[in-house]
């Protein structure tokens, strides 16, 4: 994925066939970030800690399940991406592009925090089980690289596990 231009109505992307199968089938893991390891407090004290945590937590169940229904209805839209000889142009304005590296960003933590939040460098002892999250962890590195870029941001994003 590179980026191809930028212009007053957003970013233009190009994109191989593989490149936007790896992308959406990305975007479909979202969200990986369980409900539970957003906590209201770390201390987790009071009389209604427990129920505040449990509001908090269907609060984000439901706003992450509009959010997936939005992304993918976004990502399916007919013109969003464009057929070429090369491969598929990604049209995306900067709130979406914005919203995209939100997404990815569950993602990417997620796979970390499934893959036992290895710290950087360290082998996660990928298995069977668990290799769908390495993938996806480095894809989302690669992907949110290319959509900071266009954004203005030059410097790589930290390992999620930084």
């Amino acid at each position: 994925m590179k980026l191809l231009r930028t212009g007053k109505n957003g970013h233009v992307f190009e994109l191989d066939p593989r490149e936007k199968q790896l992308l959406l089938g990305t975007i479909k893991l979202y969200p990986l970030v369980p409900a539970a390891h957003h906590r209201l407090s770390k201390d987790g004290q009071g009389t209604k800690a427990d129920e505040n945590q449990r509001l908090l937590e269907e609060a984000l169940a439901e706003q992450r399940r509009n959010n997936r229904r939005q992304v993918l209805a976004m990502m399916n839209e007919p013109e969003r991406f464009r057929k070429k000889e090369s491969g598929f142009e990604l049209k995306l304005t900067p709130a979406e592009v914005e919203w995209l590296l939100q997404v990815l960003n569950d993602v990417r933590v997620g796979s970390w925090l499934a893959l036992g939040e290895p710290e950087s460098g360290e082998d996660p002892g990928v298995t069977k089980e668990n290799a769908r999250y390495l993938l996806a962890l480095e894809l989302c590195g690669l992907f949110q690289s290319v959509l900071l870029a266009a954004l203005g941001v030059s410097e790589s994003p930290k390992w999620a596990g930084d």
